[in-house]
């Protein structure tokens, strides 16, 4: 070893990557008493992007401040409204990044450079020793695998209101208002207020190989705001999402770097959230370290693994649906139990509810042809490389 470089005393766990994730597991293991190393280039930034979820998805010890706001029942628009009676909530950032706080955990201001099964190596040549590294670095690059894009444009509550009024939220719009034909890729719209006085509106696309651009839509969700009278300035914020729903659970073995997050499998497939999940399972991989044995195990049981095996079917049917047969399989899908419904939305293991729960969405979409392309033997690359309008730098932004 180089003799200018730095050894950091040994660590029980080090964290690479702090995002909600990342900085979940750290806080939770320093709570517990464990030694840990936490690396970020920044790790005071605010996350960047807005995250949601089901409100009973959070786990316990996460404080009433880390939620911005509630939406006690939230709507799904498929062939008419369905009502969900299940609070769903939008994080805070500011307030969930104080929740996390890592004032018993060392923290390293750098990038790292190489990430061993027990090294992380610093930019500045420092070398962090630990039993266990986790890898919460978020998602490898998209290329062609199945995605989830979003275009979210952040509008003032009092211009939303046609829309979306106070504490009322739609987490899946179907109605035909984006100006997509039928022979175009679908998508839909998630709108939600933020509970800073905007709301955001966001046309989203899951499962298309490579997703969808922002420029389309961008255009579908000004399309859906003018069917409502709502007129932008054009000057409105806006975020873009664009990553990966296909990141597979880690491998089991032993003596090896654990991804975490987003990156080792906490991604939902089928609807692009990840972030309750990786908060909820902290205290398991903590546990696991605890005891001495493989995160991965504790993390990733068979059950588990079979609920992930059902979503990527769910996933690869998502990618080759029209939009009418969209709407048809959610209108199936949303006339499911409840606990069907919470077994593919949010349960990590409840294996034989989604099986149940996904036999029973397929056995009840119409027409009966629509099937075929649901389970995949129709169509299975109905809109692989499709030719998306290129952006016109003359059209209305607003």
């Amino acid at each position: 070893m180089n003799a200018n470089v730095s050894v950091a005393r040994e660590f029980d766990i080090c964290v690479v990557g702090l995002g909600p994730a990342g900085r979940g597991l750290a806080h939770r293991a320093a709570v517990a008493g464990l030694r840990v190393a936490a690396v970020d280039p920044r790790p005071e930034r605010l996350f960047p992007p807005t995250f949601s979820c089901w409100v009973d998805e959070l786990p316990a010890w996460l404080p009433a401040s880390a939620i911005a706001q509630v939406i006690a029942a939230p709507t799904v628009w498929t062939k008419g409204a369905h009502r969900i009676e299940r609070p769903y909530c939008v994080l805070s950032k500011a307030g969930l990044h104080a929740a996390l706080a890592l004032d018993d955990a060392t923290v390293f201001a750098d990038r790292a450079r190489r990430v061993d099964a027990n090294e992380v190596e610093l930019t500045d040549g420092t070398v962090i020793s630990a039993k266990t590294v986790f890898d919460t670095r978020g998602l490898p690059t998209l290329g062609k695998r199945r995605a989830a894009s979003a275009h979210g444009i952040f509008v003032a509550a009092e211009t939303a209101a046609p829309m979306v009024a106070e504490g009322e939220g739609l987490l899946l719009d179907w109605r035909p208002e984006n100006g997509a034909g039928p022979d175009e890729p679908p998508s839909f719209l998630y709108a939600v207020p933020l509970g800073d006085g905007t709301v955001i509106f966001e046309e989203t696309s899951l499962g298309l190989r490579g997703g969808m651009p922002q420029h389309e839509l961008r255009k579908r969700t000004l399309s859906r705001l003018a069917a409502h009278g709502i007129r932008l300035t054009g000057d409105e914020p806006h975020e873009a999402a664009h990553y990966p729903l296909d990141q597979p659970p880690p491998k089991k073995g032993t003596a090896v770097v654990v991804p975490f997050g987003s990156r080792g499998g906490m991604m939902h497939p089928c609807t692009g959230y990840s972030v309750a999940d990786s908060l909820a399972l902290a205290d398991t991989a903590v546990a696991a370290v605890q005891r001495g044995e493989n995160p991965v195990a504790a993390l990733w049981p068979w059950q588990a693994r079979s609920v992930y095996w059902m979503r990527m079917r769910g996933l690869w049917g998502l990618g080759r649906l029209t939009t009418d047969q969209s709407i048809a399989m959610f209108d199936a899908f949303f006339t499911e139990s409840e606990r069907g419904q919470r077994a593919l939305l949010s349960a990590h293991d409840d294996y034989s509810a989604l099986g149940a729960a996904l036999f029973n969405t397929v056995a009840h979409t119409w027409p009966f042809r629509w099937r075929y392309d649901l389970v995949g033997w129709t169509n299975r690359n109905r809109w692989v490389d499709y030719p998306f309008a290129p952006a016109d730098a003359d059209s209305p932004s607003r």
